[in-house]
């Protein structure tokens, strides 16, 4: 399928969310983005699997990098796009197809007043490791080369400074097997969790500051595992919790924290991604702020900022959409915030410096 970049970003955004591209099934809408870009003699365009990556080299003092995923998740009867009114319903409208559009139309800007970066890869809504924009970090770091990142995942048109880290760990209770039917001679693992429960009822979480944005951070229990067979006393339970923390720590400084909350237990760590913090004082990160208006939020989740984070260049989430709306059956977006969205960043990127 063709896209139109001098459609408007309304229509735009229907032409790319008429393209399926549930993870993992991202070419026909990488070839679409590659035809569209390629004739645009102002930008190098290159491309890793169905990773796309447009850039300009006029010399400016700055360069942003401008990133969103093509990537939703599987359709849920809500192909192909239609409009009631302002919204427009469909697969990926609100995340993150509109904010792509809006991606695809400041690609046309040839003169911006910072050198510009677009990078429009696969594979976010599934396992971090099939991550496209990972692989590009990992093969391609000189593409993502940059002082300022902006994620277009969607935010109400709202700056989302940063983004929390999360890990997940287990905590192991151990008990003794037994023959159920003498259940006395062993040590019950399951009914040994209780005290695990109740420290995870009693947490208060941390509401910490960082960079003048207020995070909330959250501990729970996620999972529960436990039992041999029908007629066996487990000698084992583990309670799987998640760790959403602020980040002003690091995965090896939240995993100490869950070890002395559930001191007395073996906890094991099974994953974690370190978290962002905000960058907003960074002066290209300060003027897009002034540019976009509102105030600034803390980002309550783990976005791709963080990737760019450890690339040491400061990022924010701002999209066009609600992200309350994402992943749901009647996902929709608003056309007059993508316009809005489209029209605060030409802005940015087209005022005299």
């Amino acid at each position: 399928m063709r896209l139109d970049l001098g459609q408007d970003v309304g229509a735009l955004t229907a032409r790319l969310v008429d393209i399926e591209s549930v993870s993992g099934g991202e070419k026909a809408i990488a070839d679409a983005i590659e035809e569209a870009l390629t004739p645009l003699g102002h930008l190098t365009v290159d491309r890793d699997g169905q990773n796309i990556v447009a850039r300009t080299s006029l010399g400016r003092a700055e360069r942003v990098v401008i990133a969103g995923h093509i990537d939703t998740v599987p359709v849920a009867a809500n192909l192909p796009s239609r409009v009631d009114g302002d919204l427009l319903y469909g697969c990926g409208t609100s995340d993150m197809k509109s904010g792509v559009a809006v991606q695809l139309k400041l690609a046309l800007l040839d003169d911006p007043n910072r050198d510009l970066t677009f990078v429009f890869y696969d594979c976010e809504e599934i396992e971090a490791e099939r991550s496209g924009l990972l692989r590009l970090t990992r093969e391609h770091p000189e593409w993502l080369a940059g002082d300022f990142a902006v994620v277009m995942e969607p935010t109400d048109g709202l700056i989302e400074g940063g983004c929390q880290g999360t890990l997940r760990a287990e905590v192991v209770v151990r008990g003794a097997r037994a023959h159920s039917a003498r259940s006395w001679e062993g040590v019950n693992a399951i009914h040994g969790i209780k005290p695990v429960i109740d420290i995870l009822g009693a947490y208060e979480a941390r509401r910490p500051v960082v960079d003048g944005l207020r995070y909330h951070e959250g501990l729970n229990a996620v999972g529960i595992h436990g039992g041999v067979a029908g007629n066996v006393i487990p000698d084992e339970c583990v309670v799987t919790v998640n760790y959403r923390f602020a980040p002003d720590l690091t995965v090896e400084q939240a995993f100490d924290h869950v070890t002395e909350v559930f001191d007395g237990f073996e906890v094991r760590l099974r994953d974690g991604a370190p978290g962002a913090r905000p960058g907003l004082t960074h002066p290209v990160a300060a003027a897009f702020a002034a540019a976009v208006g509102g105030t600034p939020r803390a980002k309550l989740g783990w976005t791709d900022v963080a990737r760019f984070s450890a690339l040491g260049m400061p990022a924010v989430n701002c999209g066009p959409g609600n992200p309350n709306l994402a992943h749901t059956s009647g996902e929709h977006v608003s056309l007059a915030m993508i316009a809005e969205t489209e029209r605060r960043m030409l802005d940015w990127l087209s005022a005299p410096r």
